[in-house]
């Protein structure tokens, strides 16, 4: 329990924050029939996107910022408390199905480590320490981006991490709910997507963790398209790790090699499993050998594989 001038000093920032912030026409929310319920929520949810959309420039930067350092061998590592501290493990956790990485590219650390997964873990968000020993322990570099995520801010854990970041050099973002925020004056470019009051007020698992999770999958998957991840607009480094994906690899090579899954099943099966191998084999008559060599010669960039070996 805070002491009483630091419980007052908290009480006044939560004052000022817009997550926090009630209003009068929702006083009325539990006399209200279920379909309006739903009209009225869903008319709040839709300000979320519009709200992103206005953080086109900062979240380009930090695109391009992660995408560099992923060339050079760097990571991308989330840090977050409760409801952000999820999003950030939830993204990282399917890089590696999706886009065929290394677990270890993109992380997501959360206050009160594995067991905050699923529970709380009372004050974890207040130790601006541990976010900080954390990164240490991971072999943070001057590579590496740093994602800090917080609806209202100025959570400590957060703070304290993007603080030790920068200290080595780590590329640092913010991802916040509030203008003018404490962990976006830390980081190197703040994306402040204000979603303005919550539809239940304080509850930030709804808009503002709907605006995180937009901007994450942002920064994964278009960091990842240019990389060379996809082709076409279609996952081609998917790993095949079960039965609905590996029936998706054959569907892909299938669809964009043009032939049939007879043959999309032949080819993938004589890359490997691999999805751009098989491609390449198609597109230009390789054998597996040359696929692989092409591949590794191009980063990984299909088109530019086709284009040098045709």
């Amino acid at each position: 329990m805070p002491n009483d001038s630091r419980l007052a000093s908290l009480l006044s920032v939560l004052e000022g924050l817009g997550t926090e912030a009630s209003t009068t026409e929702r006083g009325d929310l539990d006399l209200l029939d279920t379909a309006e319920l739903v009209r009225r929520m869903n008319a709040e949810d839709r300000r979320v996107p519009e709200a992103v959309a206005e953080r086109t420039d900062e979240i380009a930067a930090v695109v391009d910022a992660i995408t560099e350092r992923f060339r050079r061998g760097g990571r991308l590592i989330y840090i977050g408390a409760g409801t952000a501290g999820r999003i950030g493990v939830l993204d990282a956790s399917e890089c590696p199905p999706t886009f065929g990485t290394d677990p270890s590219m993109v992380v997501g650390l959360i206050a009160g480590g594995e067991t905050a997964i699923r529970s709380a873990v009372e004050n974890a968000e207040d130790d601006e320490a541990a976010a900080g020993e954390s990164l240490r322990e991971l072999g943070l570099s001057v590579d590496d981006t740093v994602v800090g995520i917080s609806a209202s801010g100025r959570t400590p854990y957060v703070v304290g991490g993007l603080n030790y970041a920068r200290s080595v050099g780590a590329f640092t973002a913010a991802i916040a709910s509030n203008a003018h925020s404490e962990i976006g004056a830390v980081a190197d470019v703040a994306i402040e997507v204000v979603t303005g009051p919550e539809f239940i007020s304080g509850s930030t698992r709804l808009k503002a963790g709907t605006a995180q999770k937009l901007v994450v999958n942002m920064l994964t998957t278009l960091s990842m398209i240019k990389l060379g991840k996809t082709y076409r607009g279609v996952m081609v480094d998917l790993l095949a790790t079960n039965e609905k994906l590996h029936a998706r690899s054959i569907r892909t090579v299938s669809q964009l090699a043009g032939v049939d899954i007879d043959v999309a099943a032949a080819a993938l099966q004589g890359a490997d499993g691999s999805v751009k191998r098989a491609l390449l084999m198609l597109a230009v008559d390789a054998t597996p050998q040359e696929a692989a060599a092409a591949l590794d010669e191009a980063d990984g960039v299909l088109r530019d594989a086709i284009a040098a070996l045709a």
